[in-house]
């Protein structure tokens, strides 16, 4: 086994533990409190979390060696993994059925902390693959990242529903830990040869800071590459409404285990994506695919919520999950060919607070105005006369609806995109990148900071 699979072997035993512990928070406290307003914090705390700590953990990632990184993030959500745990175990009773308790909240923060370190996994991998994989075969490598992801939600979703409705959050936390330190061992047993870059003599000494001026430099010296990230940035402002509202509306429609089960078998489409790009890579314009398959799931939003039917909404969710590698490698490709390789963990920490910052507003927005204003909308309100009729009425179709909108919105938002400057602008500047790009040193392709 190679260094590469070593390591996409160990971030996925990570990642199942960190999204694993997600997932069945998320379950969970939906089945404590029944309250959609408590299952729409928990999504914001999340991406607060993420959009805040993104630059920080960049600049981790680019002023450390990847594995040492990994190594304290490890460390970290084990520390409060163990906490939570100590705070499960003192619970006053019925503290965890009140959706507005300081104790509920408390024990969630503590969860959601130790889930959000494990995001420098995330950043240090995609400047790994730069590192260890030649240019031409990162499309594919990107897409095995993508598979080992798709695995990943496979048996995260079997496990939480599972954990969740059989021993509750003690069996989840328990073996969070336990899978947090066998992943510490292992990675430490690994070794990495990351082949640090050294600067030409002309240039500056990299600041041991987070340094956003300089990342913002050099993202802004790539024609179109602010657009790019910002189109990502609305996709995840519509996303937050999956992020808020999909567990709590396939919950509605089916028992906790048999959603979890249902969500890790349509995960295998993460596995065949992964699988597909890793054997034919993205083509030759990855913003293409990118742009594309973002027309595709929007207009699957669109229609995957029009009638309560479980079987419906499944088919919707594996056309998401069979095209989300594809515009996940996209982005990552793009990044690794045009940003300098000392700059990726900044760049791609940037990335993520900046991708992530929308989808807390919407998550924060979505719960309350579901719960209080949509979904009575739809039971007896104005939209279940005018619709009702085939639409349906009640709760779950309130949600429905939100979904169906938001399918909408993205789907014209994306066509706008296909038609602008900086789509062409970014396109034209990888195919530059590709044919100036000599050397086979494992860097980035170059784009210098103006």
């Amino acid at each position: 086994m190679t260094v590469f699979h070593q390591i996409l072997a160990n971030n996925l035993v990570a990642n199942v533990t960190n999204f694993t512990v997600w997932f069945a928070i998320t379950f969970w406290t939906f089945l404590e409190t029944q309250s959609v307003f408590a299952t729409g914090m928990i999504a914001g705390i999340y991406l607060v979390f993420t959009a805040a700590f993104g630059f920080w953990l960049g600049s981790i990632v680019d002023h450390n060696s990847k594995k040492l990184a990994m190594l304290g993030s490890s460390v970290v959500s084990a520390g409060f993994y163990a906490l939570a745990l100590a705070m499960l175990l003192a619970e006053p009773e019925g503290a965890f059925t009140d959706p507005y308790g300081p104790y509920l909240w408390g024990f969630v923060l503590l969860v959601m902390l130790g889930v959000i370190a494990g995001n420098i996994r995330s950043i240090a991998l995609p400047t790994l693959v730069t590192i260890l994989i030649p240019e031409d075969r990162r499309d594919k490598a990107n897409g095995l990242v993508g598979m080992v992801s798709g695995i990943g939600f496979l048996t995260t979703s079997v496990i939480s529903g599972f954990l969740v409705a059989y021993t509750g959050m003690l069996g989840v936390l328990a073996l969070a830990l336990a899978m947090t330190i066998l992943a510490f061992v292992h990675l430490s047993l690994v070794r990495i040869e990351e082949g640090r870059v050294a600067p030409t003599q002309d240039a500056p000494a990299e600041p041991k800071r987070v340094d956003i001026a300089g990342t913002i430099r050099v993202i802004a010296a790539v024609p179109g590459l602010f657009a790019l990230i910002f189109f990502a940035c609305f996709n995840n402002f519509l996303g937050g409404v999956f992020m808020a509202l999909l567990d709590a509306y396939g919950l509605s429609l089916v028992a906790v285990e048999v959603w979890g089960l249902l969500f890790g078998v349509l995960s295998t489409a993460f596995i065949l994506s992964g699988i597909v790009i890793s054997r034919t890579g993205l083509g030759r314009n990855p913003l293409k695919t990118l742009l594309t398959v973002n027309l595709i799931t929007w207009a699957v939003c669109c229609v995957f919520t029009l009638q309560s039917s479980i079987w419906l909404l499944a088919a919707g969710c594996f056309i998401w999950m069979l095209l989300g590698p594809y515009a996940e490698a996209a982005e990552h490709t793009t990044l690794q060919k045009v940003v300098p390789l000392e700059r990726q963990g900044r760049v791609f920490g940037f990335a993520q607070s900046i991708e992530q910052s929308a989808s807390p507003l919407t998550a924060f927005l979505i719960g309350p105005l579901t719960q209080f204003v949509v979904i009575p909308f739809m039971t007896d309100g104005a939209g279940a006369e005018a619709i009702g009729g085939w639409f349906g009425t009640g709760p779950e179709r309130g949600m429905a609806l939100v979904f169906t909108i938001s399918g909408l919105i993205g789907f014209a938002v994306t066509i706008v995109a296909f038609n602008s400057r900086y789509y062409r602008q970014l396109s034209a500047a990888y195919a530059r990148g590709g044919a100036d790009d000599g050397d086979d040193s494992g860097g980035a392709a170059v784009a210098s900071p103006a």
